[in-house]
């Protein structure tokens, strides 16, 4: 009877330690599983982090554009301001040399008479010898 119980006991102990080992296996397996799901989520992580690296790199390079175009806007602003004083300092300049009401007329009939006759000069000035720049702005001058 005692080597029958004995029997049964070391039995008894023999069952529970392969149920621990099977448990024991499972739970090998769990953290397993845990274990590449942790590394899956560290890998999307770090992917996550280059690309925020590569948004942050984009968003400093538009920064710069930006401020880039800023100031040629700016420069392009102060230009057109510079060309509209010039413009208006030229008007000014040439407001000494505006023609009369009856100079207007004259001045209106001989473009007229000058676009009739434009291709007969253009025919004129290619026949004739070419002259120093100098002397026909001194011509153009003196008949100013």
């Amino acid at each position: 009877a005692l080597i029958e119980a004995s029997t049964k006991r070391v039995g008894d102990g023999s069952q529970l330690a392969e149920q621990a080992g099977r448990t024991m296996e499972e739970v090998v397996r769990s953290v397993q599983r845990v274990t590449d799901i942790i590394d899956e989520i560290s890998a999307a992580s770090h992917e996550q982090s280059e690309g925020i690296g590569q948004v942050n790199t984009a968003i400093a390079q538009m920064d710069e554009v930006t401020q880039q175009n800023a100031a040629l806007v700016q420069e392009a602003s102060a230009a057109s301001s510079s060309l509209a004083e010039q413009a208006r300092h030229l008007e000014e300049a040439v407001a000494v040399f505006r023609l009369g009401a009856g100079q207007e007329a004259r001045a209106a009939r001989s473009d007229t008479a000058q676009s009739r006759s434009g291709e007969q000069h253009r025919l004129a000035v290619a026949k004739e010898p070419a002259r120093p720049a100098l002397a026909i702005a001194e011509e153009r001058w003196e008949a100013f």
